[in-house]
This record gives structure tokens, C-alpha cells and sequence, in this order.
């Protein structure tokens, strides 16, 4: 569902939107589905890499806001593991494009104090981009600033599948007993641990379904539905989508007055 912001909400400067928002509101982790970059490249008569490159600059710009405002984590979803089923040049391409951003954006990376994680069946990317996204980790693990969690080859059934994989193993080694197993226990072994799960989720481009992603740790994340393609969400709509979070009552499945006597 779309929720609409309050009528001139989108008439306002950049500057008047930051002004509004209540520093105390602010989510702690932000999830992005970073959708409608081939559309935005196709309507404009171009290929459709071109519209992932000129996503990048979005990219730059939520990770600047991020550490601007003091939201100490990003997660965004790069790779699915349905993309493998795109055409071979078409992944050729995102791969180069991510090992390109990789080489040059590490360094402002580390400047700004962002670490780098990566999720997802990495062992199916090409060994140069796994070469890159390893050294990129590892140059930037003590950084912590900004969390930058990207999502590569990923899928979220995938991930609960593996985490009860090695659940499993845990218990046959005798590390874990049966009986100890709960909801937060098994978190510990999904791949964003030990990040809190997200407070907010952003679509872009208009589709409204989370595609697999992250489908754990979203059960109680608030979803934030835009029809702007990535390309074109930049400062202000992080903004927008920002004000509309702050909007929401979250309850976790409480009645308010449970929540205000807890308080």
C-alpha cells in the first residue's frame, strides 16, 4: 500500500524537509530495493547498464544523508539471485560495473568511514568480483561509521535455508542444544547478524512486493512504496521517505496503551 504524504509535503526545499524531521525518529537501519534502473536507461534510448550507472549516484547520495543524519545502517540489494537469469551480457556488464565501483568508490569508503559488508551465494560470482568485494571487506571491517550491507546473488529463502544449515551443524557438534533454540538464536545465524533488523524498507520504481528479500528480518519493518526509479532517487526522496516512516505508529502487534504504560 502507497501512503500519501500531507499535501505540500513535496512543494518544500531539500532544507525545510530536513527541518521536519524529529532526530529522535529517525530509523537506525534502512533497507533498500533499488528497482527500475533498466526502465529508467529504456526510456531515455539507452542500454540498459547505463541506468545502474547512473543509479550509483544515488547510491552516493543515500549513503551521504545516512551519515549525515546519524542512521548507522544501509542494506541494499544489488544482485539477486533471480538476476543470474538475465541475458549473459547484461550480467557481464553488472559484474564489471560492480567491480568498477568497488575499485574507485573504496577509498571514499574508507574516507567517510563506511564498512563494506557483503551478503548473498557470493561464491557464484566471477572470482575478479569476489576478489574485489573480499578486499573491500576486509580494508574497511574497522570502520563503523555507516554499516553498508549489499546484497549480491542473494535471495531470502535461500539465506533462512542456509542459517538452518548450519543450525543443524551447530547441533551435531553439540555447540547448540535444542532446547536453546528461539527466534533470536536463529538470527544469530543469518547473514546481516549482528545488524538490528530494519525499521524501514524503500521500493522504488513502483512495484509493491519485497522479492525475496531480507524476508526474516522485515517481519515487523515498516515498507515504503515510491514509483520514482532508482536513478532519479536521490537526497530529497530519501527525505520524503523519511517523513512518511516517521508518520507511522509502529506497535509491533501492541495496542498503543501497552506501549505508553511499557514506556
Amino acid at each position: 500500500m502507497r501512503h500519501q504524504l500531507p499535501i505540500g509535503l513535496d512543494q518544500l526545499s531539500e532544507s525545510e524537509l530536513l527541518a521536519k524531521l524529529d532526530p529522535d525518529l529517525l530509523p537506525k537501519h534502512v533497507a533498500v530495493i533499488m528497482d527500475g534502473n533498466g526502465r529508467w536507461a529504456e526510456m531515455r534510448g539507452l542500454p540498459r547498464i547505463e541506468g545502474h550507472r547512473e543509479g550509483i549516484h544515488s547510491v552516493r547520495e543515500v549513503i551521504s544523508l545516512c551519515l549525515e543524519l546519524g542512521i548507522g545502517a544501509l542494506t541494499i540489494y544489488a544482485f539477486s539471485q533471480e538476476n543470474w537469469n538475465r541475458p549473459r551480457h547484461e550480467i557481464n556488464a553488472l559484474m564489471s560495473l560492480l567491480e568498477h565501483y568497488l575499485s574507485t568508490e573504496r577509498s571514499g569508503l574508507i574516507e567517510q568511514q563506511v564498512q563494506f559488508r557483503a551478503i548473498g551465494r557470493l561464491d557464484l560470482l566471477p572470482p575478479s568480483a569476489q576478489h574485489w568485494v573480499r578486499t573491500t571487506e576486509r580494508e574497511t571491517a574497522h570502520l563503523d561509521k555507516l554499516i553498508l550491507t549489499v546484497a549480491l546473488s542473494y535471495g531470502g529463502r535461500s539465506e533462512i535455508v542456509d542459517a538452518v544449515k548450519s543450525l543443524v551443524a551447530a547441533v551435531k557438534a553439540g555447540a547448540v542444544q535444542i532446547d536453546q533454540i528461539d527466534e533470536p538464536l536463529f538470527a544469530q545465524y543469518l547473514s546481516t547478524y549482528p545488524l538490528p533488523d530494519p525499521d524501514l524498507l524503500i521500493r522504488t520504481s513502483g512495484e509493491t512486493r519485497i522479492s525475496n528479500f531480507l524476508l526474516w528480518q522485515v517481519a515487523y519493518t515498516e515498507l515504503c512504496f515510491t514509483s520514482t526509479l532508482w536513478p532519479d532517487f536521490r537526497r530529497r526522496q530519501f527525505l520524503l521517505a523519511l517523513l512518511e516512516y516517521q508518520r507511522r505508529e509502529r506497535r509491533f502487534g501492541r495496542v498503543l496503551s501497552a506501549i505508553s504504560s511499557s514506556a
